[in-house]
């Protein structure tokens, strides 16, 4: 299979689901390969390092947008992440992304463990109560997306009332962050995406009538005092990508980490007993199984890259999840090892657009995974969670499980050692 029928079979739904088989075949091509005419996959770790670094390549920013995607500005779902931090270079994308940085230092997270350790046990206590008859319960919808956006809508100033709307109103957007997407999708997309603008819009409002002590009110004054810090698109944009931004991914590594530690009863067992060992735990299932797979940038000048030349105006899939599984980085990448030395997995990104949020992921998912097996020590997995079909946030759809060992079902899926993608 030559690389671009491999990067047509990823594309596919079937690809999509279990992208691991089909990183190989890519690899096989080198750790960068030209998939068709001015796209180039990138699967090696280093490499796909070095272009998130390198100045010459930025994402799909307003100019380019003009040029690739003539019509963008009619999409809402389009229009609301390329206004964000997100979907620009710098300098628009330093000066947006200072004026919210002060909420993501490493002190402030590191004082919201106490917060996150609270509002998990509370889920915890819930989901034990809705599961103490035996009765399967969806993981996703009792911990793994009421927690992180419990903390990010805290952090945002959301009212708690208005927690539950978001959750298919940014399944919805985030679409749009797939390599392909059909007008159905976008469709699907835009209403998502006016849902969540309006929403907003309506918060923002409140914020200037009563101003509080949260990141929407310190967005709001830092636009309404100097418009050229913060225009009004951007101030919604930008709200919207901080919001689904905040959960999405730890939801997602709160649902793919899970699977992964119940089909390893040793290391989740290792971990229940000794909680200091959850920094390498999360950082292990981040490589493992990470929950952005794919992102993209555009090349400005030409550059050399793991000894193939990319073009000027070169589309590139720099494959996450692909270069966490390097084996030239990590011996035995098919591997779940929590031990191993210096992980660093490329989940977050590198370089200017790092994740400003990776730092709050990590305190949820490190206080949250101790908590679970300690409290649940029977949890396990009551049937075989589905994937949804997108690559670039990957994550399950459904995942029920039991809390109680003793009704649990046999687990029908990929026995215990064996990694997702293995035959």
């Amino acid at each position: 299979m030559d690389a671009a029928e491999a990067l047509g079979l990823l594309m596919s739904p079937q690809g999509r689901v279990d992208p691991y088989p089909t990183y190989e075949r890519l690899r096989a091509h080198g750790p960068v390969a030209q998939a068709g005419p001015a796209i180039y996959a990138v699967t090696g770790y280093a490499e796909a390092d070095e272009i998130l670094r390198d100045p010459r390549f930025g994402v799909l920013d307003e100019p380019l947008r003009d040029q690739f995607l003539p019509g963008w500005r009619d999409s809402p779902a389009i229009t609301s992440i390329s206004r964000s931090m997100l979907r620009t270079n710098p300098p628009d994308h330093s000066r947006m992304r200072r004026l919210a940085a002060g909420t993501f230092t490493p002190r402030r997270i590191a004082a919201m463990r106490d917060v996150v350790a609270a509002q998990a046990d509370e889920l915890v206590d819930a989901m034990a109560a809705r599961g103490a008859g035996g009765e399967p319960v969806d993981f996703l919808t009792e911990f793994a997306y009421p927690l992180p956006v419990g903390v990010i809508c805290t952090l945002l100033g959301v009212p708690g009332a208005d927690r539950p709307l978001f959750r298919r109103w940014a399944a919805d957007l985030t679409g749009v962050l797939e390599p392909e997407i059909t007008p159905d999708e976008l469709a699907v997309a835009d209403r998502g995406a006016t849902e969540l603008r309006d929403y907003f819009a309506e918060l923002v409002g409140a914020r200037r009538r009563a101003p509080t002590d949260d990141l929407t009110t310190a967005l709001v004054q830092a636009h309404d005092a100097d418009g050229g810090r913060l225009s009004g698109d951007e101030l919604l944009a930008n709200l919207v990508v901080l919001l689904v931004a905040g959960f999405e991914t730890t939801t997602n590594l709160l649902g793919n980490g899970l699977v992964v530690l119940l089909e390893h009863p040793r290391e989740a067992d290792a971990l229940r007993g000794h909680p200091e060992f959850a920094p390498g735990h999360v950082e292990e299932l981040l490589r493992y199984d990470s929950p952005v797979q794919l992102t993209t940038r555009i090349s400005d000048a030409p550059a050399t890259v793991g000894g193939v030349e990319v073009p000027a105006g070169a589309w590139v899939l720099l494959l996450l999840g692909a270069a966490n599984r390097d084996p030239r980085r990590y011996p035995e990448p098919q591997r779940f090892d929590p031990w191993r030395p210096q992980s660093h997995p490329l989940s977050f990104g590198a370089g200017p657009h790092y994740c400003l949020g990776a730092g709050l992921a990590r305190l949820e998912a490190q206080v949250a995974f101790p908590l679970l097996l300690r409290r649940l020590p029977g949890l396990a997995l009551a049937g075989r969670p589905r994937h949804r079909a997108r690559l670039t946030l990957r994550g399950y759809e459904t995942l029920p499980v039991t809390t109680d060992t003793a009704s649990a079902p046999p687990h029908p899926g990929t026995p215990a050692g064996a990694a997702p993608g293995t035959p």
